[in-house]
């Protein structure tokens, strides 16, 4: 077993490979399998950020203009003396990011939503030791203009789906969160939830306060992209993708390339990689024959239109998930990017678009994956003597593994399912001496045969599993607190199902997490 005990929050790691649930390129990407160095930086250690820190550059104009942004942005939400001294860092060349991203599910969404701002919290203060000549911000950036409501319109709390009910439509960041009320009817929500949501006019200042809440000593920084201010920057790629059409382009030939050696694409680009961002629209931009137009809406423009419209108003114009990479690189002086494993393996795709506009690729951390295991939980795995790794295998698997295991009385039947094909093949060369045409008869008795002994078999282990219904129950138990539904506790639970049982939740996550040790963390809620 890969398990180490360090203290009495932090139960054990297990390692990516035998927890069965990640993709081979992420597992391959983590054991820097050396075909898939050409689409990725340095790797994800502690060490790398050395050479990353030597040779990332960036512009003390850009590093004005966002901590300028940024100001504006936190203007009226009180803020942390962390934050504030690392908005005000970030003007300097001796500063760097270390940025994660996700949507604006409501309440903050599934779990690993507050494992990835975890892990780029502790990844600024593991550098800060290794590096202290360097001041690192810890950095979330919000999706404010995805328009895929359905994607964060709910969270799982207590088993149940939570869901906001609301018309409004384009970019969700700009949303009025006042409709989101009827759910604190049904939950006894924390303070700083109610202050985020029924005081704040935009779904993305709510998410920006409540973070703050949680984080907010930790100095983390909260940025929202949908910036007139920050799209200036990137209008010189707005330009080139819209008019040029390059990054889908580049994308493609990567994903050429990716696929020869055995990957298959996660995203795919477009001919425009931009969508039309105004009031309640976020729309795809498409070129037709004369004229570029505004996908199911009545809007066009010429060529010299929509480049007019671009220089008089950048903020108008979002990038999809093929640029929005990019943009986030572009606008600040990240050194690491934390991500999923979805995530972090389709910007192995985006490498050489990073080579064409001349801008540094960040290190891909994985962000920390966890589990949570409540006493009440634990005590049911050291009942069932399971090690941690066994708690990942199959529910149907493991039940018939350890029900194996747990009895005195022999389930398998292999000695006679063998015994009957030895049987059978005996009376098969008889048979065929006295008439060749018997072989089909013979061979369709012994399936017959083999079939009635594999049912029985399968009769004496689901008797076995009555006798251990206790033993059964348990293992259903575990399976369903960390696989609820079959899916990863940490992408369906809410980490209200622990934080109001648990206000220290977060303080136990920001103890127990390591962000450059890349295996499965176990951690006790107490």
């Amino acid at each position: 077993m890969t398990i180490e005990k360090r203290s009495a929050q932090l139960l054990g790691k297990v390692d990516f490979d035998a927890t069965n649930s990640f993709s081979q390129a992420f597992l391959d990407y983590i054991a820097q399998k050396p075909e898939l160095e050409p689409f990725h930086g340095l790797p994800p250690e502690i060490a790398s950020f050395k050479s990353q820190l030597e040779n990332r550059t960036f512009s003390t104009s850009t590093r004005s203009i966002v901590s300028s942004a940024l100001t504006h942005q936190y203007d009226g939400l009180e803020t942390s003396e962390a934050t504030v001294a690392n908005i005000n860092h970030l003007k300097s060349a001796d500063t760097f990011t270390i940025t994660t991203g996700h949507q604006l599910n409501i309440f903050t969404g599934p779990l690993y939503f507050i494992y990835k701002i975890v892990t780029v919290i502790n990844a600024c203060k593991k550098l800060k030791e290794t590096y202290p000549e360097y001041n690192f911000v810890p950095v979330y950036w919000m999706a404010s203009e995805d328009h895929d409501f359905d994607e964060i319109d709910h969270f799982t709390y207590g088993g149940r789906k939570f869901s906001w009910d609301t018309d409004q439509t384009g970019a969700v960041g700009r949303f009025d969160p006042a409709s989101i009320k009827p759910i604190f009817d049904e939950i006894s929500m924390p303070e700083f939830f109610k202050e985020a949501y029924l005081k704040h006019q935009t779904l993305a200042e709510a998410a920006r306060y409540y973070v703050n809440a949680l984080f907010g000593d930790e100095g983390i920084v909260v940025i929202d992209a949908d910036d007139a201010d920050l799209k200036r920057i990137f209008e010189p790629v707005i330009k080139e993708d819209v008019f040029k059409n390059t990054p889908n382009v580049l994308v493609n030939e990567s994903n050429t390339s990716l696929e020869k050696i055995g990957y298959k694409a996660q995203v795919f680009p477009r001919e425009i990689n931009f969508f039309y961002l105004k009031e309640n629209i976020r729309a795809r931009i498409v070129k037709n024959e004369s004229q570029f137009s505004v996908l199911d809406h009545d809007i066009h423009f010429s060529e010299s239109e929509l480049m007019a419209e671009i220089e008089a108003h950048p903020e108008r114009f979002s990038p999809n998930v093929v640029l929005r990479p990019l943009y986030q690189e572009t606008i600040l002086p990240n050194l690491a990017y934390v991500g999923g494993p979805s995530e972090l393996v389709y910007w192995f795709q985006l490498k050489e678009v990073f080579s064409h506009f001349n801008t540094d690729f960040p290190i891909l951390l994985p962000r920390n994956f966890a589990g949570v295991l409540t006493p009440n939980l634990l005590k049911k795995i050291e009942k069932s003597s399971l090690s941690f790794e066994e708690i990942f295998i199959a529910a149907d698997m493991l039940i018939k593994d350890k029900v194996k295991s747990n009895t005195a009385h022999d389930l398998e039947l292999t000695q006679q399912l063998e015994d009957i094909k030895n049987l059978f093949s005996k009376v098969s060369v008889q048979a065929e001496k006295i008439d060749p045409t018997l072989e089909k008869l013979v061979l369709a008795e012994q399936r017959r045969a083999e079939k009635a002994i594999q049912k029985i078999e399968g009769k004496l282990l689901k008797a076995e599993k009555r006798n251990q219904e206790t033993l059964v129950n348990r293992i259903y138990d575990i399976k369903e607190a960390l696989f609820p539904n079959g899916v990863p506790q940490e992408r369906k639970d809410n980490f209200l199902n622990f934080y109001l049982t648990n206000p220290k939740f977060v303080e136990l996550c920001l103890e127990s997490f390591d962000p450059f040790d890349l295996r499965f963390h176990l951690i006790s809620n107490e």
